[in-house]
């Protein structure tokens, strides 16, 4: 398990007894050498009291209300005017690293409530990419303030079931395209809840050639009823009555022009237009894909004010449990997206990638190792 409660206990060392003979007592004492006891005990975290809670406004409500289905809506993507260096998002960056090459990058120096248009073009550019990108201590960026960058990049979204803010009017703060998150209060170090990513761009690129243009001739079927079941079986409204969605079992992405993966399995409940048997092999080899190929995730561990910001449309994320007897308080906003397309000409992210920096082709055949842990 983590390192869990470090906590800092002072002693004083005084000054051994040849020292204090060559220097006067006032002299002595501004020598103390104070030292650091540290204390561990596995799997414990100090616990933040919560008596007086700063965000008390948006702490999570489920109003009863019922919403109208949505609506297709317009959408350009302001990732398709991002510079390819990000040279505008990076200019007051401090470091900028990938936690691996499929998906997620941290970025220091950037202040998220304070970007310009072609900052913002060039953040959902690199997002595109990523995956996820990752900022820490984002103390400027205020509810209100977040709910402006995500409008910037399209309609905000009001989720069916998740819970809402108290405070009304913050009915699309809680994600369909480009999502941020932020971490108002959470575990310490070591205290769980971190959140896991899977890059779908990775997904794809993991099949076989024949694998892949199978699936691209087919589609799946996505319903919101066993999201909208779970919520009810916790006594929480269903602000939206669920519907069943067909979409393309691969995609193209609009910005970086990669062909992925468009499945995520709290959704996916049958591939259509072939046989049951047939359906569900292919569900459950994707699920497996997808949740057991750790070359494909991200894990990131909060800290309080930091955020993330991903792409729905190319990630499936899943947070974690387990950090009882902690608060875990976030809030999310989100904005509609295209309906998924999947275009033939499509590239793979993999293969691009490769040819930029001269790398071989993954081997695929069994014959020797590939690069994932198959």
């Amino acid at each position: 398990m983590a390192p869990g409660l470090i906590e800092y206990r002072p002693s004083v060392d005084l000054p051994g007894s040849d020292k204090s003979l060559h220097h006067s007592t006032t002299q002595s004492l501004r020598h103390v050498e104070t030292k650091k006891h540290v204390e561990y005990q596995p799997g414990r975290t100090v616990v933040e009291p919560h008596d007086f809670y700063e965000h008390e406004s948006l702490r999570p409500s489920f109003p009863r209300v019922h919403w109208d289905p949505l609506t297709e809506v317009p959408y350009h993507d302001n990732g398709i005017h991002g510079d390819s260096r990000f040279s505008n998002l990076l200019s007051s960056a401090t470091d900028v690293f990938d936690y691996n090459p499929k998906i997620g990058t941290e970025i220091h120096g950037v202040n998220l409530g304070s970007l310009t248009d072609a900052q913002k073009n060039d953040l959902a550019r690199l997002t595109a990419v990523r995956g996820v990108v990752f900022f820490r201590n984002q103390t400027d960026l205020d509810i209100d303030a977040q709910r402006a960058l995500g409008a910037y990049f399209g309609k905000l979204h009001k989720h069916a079931t998740t819970a809402v803010p108290l405070q009304v009017g913050l009915e699309d703060v809680h994600p369909p395209s480009y999502t941020c998150l932020k971490l108002l209060t959470g575990p310490p170090r070591g205290g769980g809840g971190d959140t896991l990513w899977a890059s779908q761009y990775a997904a794809y690129d993991l099949l076989s050639a024949p694998m892949q243009k199978y699936l691209e001739g087919l589609s799946a079927l996505h319903s919101a009823k066993m999201q909208a079941d779970g919520s009810r079986a916790l006594g929480r409204p269903v602000r939206r009555d669920p519907i069943v969605t067909k979409h393309p079992l691969i995609r193209t992405h609009p910005v970086t022009g990669w062909k992925s993966l468009f499945f995520n399995p709290g959704f996916v409940t049958a591939i259509a237009g072939i046989p049951v048997a047939e359906s569900n092999a292919i569900i459950s080899y994707l699920n497996e894909i997808i949740s057991t190929t750790q070359e494909t995730h991200v894990r990131f561990q909060w800290q309080k004010n930091d955020v993330a910001f991903w792409d729905n449309r190319i990630c499936n994320h899943s947070a974690s449990y387990g950090f009882a007897p902690h608060r875990r308080h976030a809030v999310r906003v989100a904005c509609h997206a295209e309906r998924p397309v999947f275009d033939p000409a499509g590239k793979s992210q993999e293969e691009e990638l490769n040819s930029r920096d001269g790398l071989p082709n993954v081997n695929k055949d069994g014959a020797r190792q590939s690069n994932y842990n198959d």
